[in-house]
C-alpha cells in the first residue's frame, strides 16, 4: 500500500501521478477513485496529463482513451489495456494498493535514495 496524498489536496476532475516503477495516476473521477498504470500503452505518454471526462481519460498524445474502471482502450490507437489498482481512503489519506512486484521496486528506489 503506497499513501498518494489527502483526499482534500485531490479535488474532482484531478489526478496525481507516483513516481513508481512503473509510474502510476490516480484519478478523482467526480468522487470516486481510480489508479491505473501511468503510461499510455500506445507511445510513452504521461495519462495523469490527459483529459478527464467521467471515467474515461483521454491520452495527451494521440487521444487514445482508457475506461479506468477497467483499464482497457476504448478507441485507437491504443490496443492494450493499462493495468489498474485499487484505492482506498484511509483517515482522509488516499492509499494505492499495487501488486507486488510493484513494491518491490519501490522498496528497492528508496533503498538506492537513503544510502
Amino acid at each position: 500500500m503506497i499513501p498518494v496524498c489527502r483526499l482534500d489536496d485531490l479535488p474532482a476532475g484531478e489526478s496525481v501521478r507516483i513516481d513508481t516503477t512503473p509510474p502510476i495516476a490516480v484519478f478523482n473521477a467526480d468522487g470516486e477513485l481510480y489508479a491505473i498504470d501511468d503510461t499510455c500503452t500506445h507511445q510513452d505518454a504521461s495519462l495523469s496529463e490527459g483529459w478527464l471526462e467521467g471515467c474515461l481519460v483521454e491520452c495527451p498524445l494521440h487521444a487514445a482513451s482508457f475506461d479506468l474502471r477497467t483499464g482497457r482502450p476504448t478507441c485507437l490507437p491504443a490496443r492494450r489495456a493499462v493495468r489498474t489498482h485499487r484505492v482506498t481512503v484511509d483517515d482522509g489519506t488516499v492509499h494505492v494498493h499495487v501488486a507486488s512486484e510493484v513494491l518491490a521496486a519501490v522498496a528497492s528506489e528508496e533503498e538506492g535514495t537513503a544510502a
